[in-house]
């Protein structure tokens, strides 16, 4: 049996609705057929009720007692309502002169006064239930005032065919309403939790770096919830704030020390005499130029953690920008004979979007492009429109991907398999492709075809 508890707030809505529906139908039910009941009573009774009237205005009184002539027409007009059977009693001083002797008197004793217009009441008559309508007239007989007491009795089948007929009709009301009821049941729950739907979809829609408050329209009820929510990303907020804040600090104070641990290891490897200690110099400048380099990409990551929830949107062109980089990176890229030429920034490509952003992803792909390029190749940086956006290309002719997915190089600390002699952090690739997703634009890695590595990054235009 499955608990309340896991029920959804639609279900439960619906599952009130609908008892809530069904209990209108059946007191609907019950109304109609109790109001329509008493009114089939009251209208068979003013029938039958008339019909005693026209039998007691017949009585005549003379010297010989009491005559009646029966209307036949009041009978017939009994008849013609339902198929029921009609008896009558007519009494003088408890004597029966017509009629069914044994058609039984009221059990409580009725007074004369009382009897001037009929009186109904219900008793079991051969075996049958029967409606008995009662009047007394006093009529003059031998010079005697007589008291005459006409009964007048019906069946309930009638009655009983109309109380059914009228009871299918309420069902089929009911069960009418209850099914408008189930309907309206069901629009209501969509209506009702369609603001709680939209606040979900709204914040469904945001990426994994968006920490803005809600500013979502929501209904008064939903507003303790929205204020919820937004405290616990204002909280959130500030703890990765924080988080990131010391991961830029301690790259920082690391990167100090280390470049002063190199600038005494670089000094002593020149005085060293034996190649045994020189070698173990250059692994301990290896060991802090990787460590510098990560501290290097750990503030560039806390950097663009931070600066993506709310990216800086301004003017880049990204030409004059390619073509800086490209001139920062010529003095490295010749000490490995490594040759750096650009296409495509003769004109100004306007983008929008936070510059330190775009800055450390273009810097990030061409530092992996000279880093794993071999002496005496080239590097391609090339900047192009493309529909509605803006790419930079670059293109180089070293050790390629290796058979290495994307998802895979680009995940934090990934590197790929054959790339384990060169000092890297991992960060490199995760940088550009969170920049990209930042600025509602992507980042594509591919095997260069003759060798090497494409890495292409596309951000919208101005």
């Amino acid at each position: 049996m499955r608990d309340n508890s896991a029920l959804s707030l639609r279900e439960r809505l619906m599952l009130q609705l609908l008892v809530l529906a069904a209990v209108l139908a059946v007191a609907l039910f019950v109304a109609v057929r109790t109001v329509a009941g008493s009114a089939a009573e009251e209208t068979l009774d003013d029938v039958l009720g008339a019909a005693t009237i026209a039998v007691a205005d017949e009585l005549r009184g003379g010297e010989e007692g009491v005559t009646v002539d029966l209307p036949h027409e009041a009978f017939s007009i009994l008849g013609s309502i339902s198929e029921d059977r009609i008896f009558y009693r007519i009494a003088v001083d408890g004597t029966t002169i017509t009629g069914y002797d044994d058609l039984p008197l009221p059990e409580t004793a009725r007074n004369p006064a009382e009897l001037s217009v009929p009186v109904f009441y219900t008793t079991q008559f051969r075996d049958t239930e029967v409606r008995v309508a009662i009047m007394q007239r006093v009529v003059l007989a031998g010079r005697l005032s007589t008291p005459v007491t006409v009964l007048v009795a019906q069946t309930r089948a009638g009655q009983a065919a109309i109380a059914a007929r009228v009871a299918n009709q309420a069902a089929g009301i009911g069960l009418g309403v209850f099914a408008l009821a189930a309907v309206l049941s069901i629009l209501t729950a969509g209506s009702v939790l369609r603001p709680i739907n939209r606040l979900a979809e709204a914040v469904g829609r945001r990426g994994p770096s968006d920490l803005r408050s809600v500013d979502h329209p929501s209904p008064a009820e939903l507003r303790p919830l929205v204020d919820a929510l937004n405290g616990f990303i204002a909280r959130l907020r500030a703890g990765l704030m924080r988080t990131e804040t010391f991961i830029a600090e301690a790259a920082h104070h690391i990167r100090t020390p280390l470049a002063t641990v190199r600038a005494r290891t670089e000094t002593a490897l020149r005085k060293a005499e034996t190649e045994e200690a020189r070698e173990t110099l250059r692994a301990v400048i290896r060991a802090v130029e990787e460590s510098a380099r990560s501290a290097s990409q750990l503030l560039d990551h806390a950097t663009v953690v931070y600066r993506s929830d709310r990216p800086e949107r301004e003017s880049v062109d990204l030409a004059r920008l390619v073509e800086g980089l490209a001139q920062g990176f010529q003095p490295v890229a010749g000490l490995k004979d490594v040759e750096i030429y650009t296409e495509g920034i003769a004109d100004p490509v306007e983008v929008m979007g936070d510059r330190l952003l775009i800055e450390a992803a273009l810097r990030n792909m061409l530092d992996n492009a000279v880093k794993y390029s071999g002496p005496d190749s080239e590097i391609a940086l090339v900047l192009s429109r493309k529909g509605d956006g803006a790419c930079v290309e670059v293109a180089d002719r070293g050790r390629g991907l290796s058979g290495g997915a994307q998802p895979d190089l680009t995940r934090r600390f990934a590197r790929g398999a054959n790339v384990g002699d060169v000092v890297g952090s991992g960060l490199g690739l995760t940088i550009v492709e969170e920049v990209a997703t930042a600025h509602g634009g992507r980042f594509e890695l591919t095997e260069r075809e003759g060798g090497g590595t494409c890495a292409r990054f596309w951000v919208p235009l101005v």
